[in-house]
């Protein structure tokens, strides 16, 4: 048994090392020397750049949406029986070894459950700012690409839930440094911190996997 273990951690080591190097795919079906493993699309192509790009989500064994981890750290926890695949990309790149294929799995839930201590606050980063604002400028409602504090930091104005949001560049440079009742404009909506677990999650990733929509409630704030 624990030869089994030992050879199954070996192989699984193996396969996630060379694949997140990007390097050769496999395409004979014994193992050479220079063989790796490598996420290839639907024509055999390889697409390396994914291991660098593609996020995971990690679910709690209650699917609880925990956080988003790289392709090689999902592949381990599936790969080691610690995690099941929840949801894939049937038409996406895959994995292929010498003898292994996998797709890219964009869900997996973990089979044990783990508890996670509870904070209440929320903490504030672009990413976060930009989800509760559903990418749109609080003044006009344009396509937002910027973090505008509304009363400038040069004003006493502080960096918080309270004070900044989500700004197109066009709006941003008319406001500069003024105060909005100087200009005449009102925020499109109250700016309130973030509630709920998932906006942990949503602080670290920009851009979210349609995959994880059944989840996390994105438009919750």
């Amino acid at each position: 048994m624990t030869r089994m273990r030992k050879q199954q951690s070996e192989r699984v080591t193996a396969l996630v090392s060379t694949a997140s190097r990007g390097g050769p795919v496999s395409t004979a079906g014994a193992a050479s020397s220079t063989d790796s493993a490598a996420p290839v699309d639907e024509n055999g192509v390889a697409t390396t750049a994914v291991w660098g790009k593609h996020r995971v989500l990690l679910l709690n064994a209650t699917y609880e949406p925990l956080t988003a981890i790289s392709i090689r750290r999902a592949v381990v926890l599936v790969l080691r029986e610690r995690a099941d695949v929840v949801h894939t990309d049937e038409m996406g790149p895959a994995i292929h070894s010498a003898d292994l294929s996998m797709p890219i799995p964009s869900v997996i839930r973990l089979r044990t459950y783990v508890r996670v201590p509870y904070r209440a606050k929320i903490p504030m980063t672009r990413a976060a700012l930009m989800h509760r604002d559903r990418f749109r400028c609080g003044y006009c409602g344009a396509k937002a690409n910027t973090i505008d504090h509304v009363v400038p930091r040069s004003r006493g104005g502080a960096h918080n839930w309270e004070n900044c949001v989500a700004c197109c560049a066009n709006c941003n440079h008319k406001k500069a440094d003024r105060l909005l009742s100087e200009l005449g404009w009102t925020l499109r909506a109250s700016l309130t911190p973030p509630k709920g677990r998932h906006w942990r999650l949503l602080a670290t990733v920009k851009e979210i996997d349609p995959a994880w929509s059944r989840y996390i409630d994105v438009g919750a704030a």
